[in-house]
C-alpha cells in the first residue's frame, strides 16, 4: 500500500491525498462524512489482492484540503472525475459508504461511462420525509436565531437565545467549521432520489439492519429505484456496516466485481 504525491498532468483542486495498492481492475473507495480513507484500509488489504485499489480523502477530510467555497455533491463527483483522469483511471468499480455514497451515486448518474459497477452501502442520498414537526423545529430554530441576533433583544435574553442556537444541530455540524459546516448543509439537503434511475451500472446495496443514520428503508427505495440492482442486509450491523462484518462485506464485494450479484 502506497501513499501517492499529488498528481501531476491534471491537477483537480484541491490537490487530493490518495492511497493506492494492488493491481487489476481498478477500485474507488469513497468514505463517508467525518472519516477518511483509512477506515477503508481493511477492506483495502482485501480487494488489493485481485483490483487497483485507490482510497482517497475527499475534500476537507484527512489529509486532503477543504474546498474553496462550500461545495454540493456535483461539486464533489466532478472533482473525483478529475481525480480520476489525473490518475490515468477511464473507469472504475466504485465503492461509496453514506456521503461517499452520494458521490458516488452523483458521478454514476452524470458521467455513467466511468463506473463500471457500484456498491452502496449504508449511503446517504434519500432525502428524510418532512413532516410537520420538522418544519415547527425549523420555524422555532429561525425565530431563536432571529433573538439571539436582534439589538433589540436585551442582553440576558440574547445570551440565552445563542446559547439555545448553539446547542441545535447533529454532531457532525457541531464538529464541522467554515467552509466544511457551510458544505455539510448543502449536501444533506439534497435529494438524489430523481438520480436513481439514470444509474447503468449493475449495483449492489450492502446494508446494515439496525442503521439508524440511512435506514433500511432507504435501501429498499434504492432496490426500486435503480434499474439493475440487488440488495444484502446484514443483521446486526449498524450504520457502518462493512467495517463490522468486513470479511463477509469483502467476499460478496469481489463475487459482485466477478460479474455475480
Amino acid at each position: 500500500m502506497t501513499s501517492l504525491p499529488p498528481p501531476t498532468h491534471v491537477s483537480p483542486h484541491p490537490l487530493p491525498h490518495v492511497e493506492r495498492a494492488g493491481q487489476g481492475f481498478p477500485v474507488l473507495l469513497l468514505h463517508g462524512w467525518g472519516a477518511s480513507s483509512q477506515l477503508f484500509r481493511a477492506v483495502m488489504s482485501a480487494l488489493s489482492a485481485e483490483h487497483d485499489v485507490i482510497a482517497l480523502d475527499f475534500p476537507g477530510f484527512g489529509a486532503t484540503p477543504p474546498p474553496p467555497e462550500p461545495w454540493s455533491v456535483g461539486d464533489y463527483a466532478a472533482w473525483l472525475r478529475d481525480v480520476m483522469d489525473s490518475l490515468g483511471v477511464r473507469q472504475a468499480d466504485v465503492i461509496g459508504h453514506s456521503f461517499g455514497g452520494r458521490v458516488a451515486i452523483k458521478l454514476a448518474a452524470t458521467w455513467p461511462d466511468r463506473v463500471r459497477r457500484l456498491v452502496l452501502t449504508d449511503s446517504a442520498g434519500i432525502l428524510p420525509r418532512r413532516t410537520w414537526r420538522y418544519h415547527m423545529r425549523v420555524r422555532l430554530f429561525k425565530g431563536m436565531r432571529w433573538l439571539a441576533q436582534s439589538a433589540l433583544t436585551p442582553g440576558p435574553c440574547r445570551r440565552w437565545a445563542s446559547g439555545w442556537v448553539a446547542r441545535q444541530g447533529s454532531s457532525d455540524y457541531h464538529q464541522a467549521s467554515g467552509v466544511v459546516r457551510a458544505t455539510l448543509v448543502r449536501v444533506v439537503n439534497e435529494d438524489l432520489q430523481g438520480l436513481l434511475p439514470a444509474i447503468q451500472a449493475p449495483t449492489l446495496l450492502i446494508w446494515g439492519e439496525r442503521d439508524e443514520d440511512t435506514p433500511v428503508s432507504d435501501a429498499k427505495l434504492m432496490e426500486r429505484l435503480i434499474p439493475d440492482a440487488g440488495l444484502v442486509i446484514f443483521e446486526g450491523a449498524g450504520h457502518f456496516a462493512y467495517l463490522e462484518q468486513v470479511g463477509r462485506f469483502c467476499h460478496i464485494v469481489l463475487t459482485f466485481f466477478k460479474g455475480g450479484k
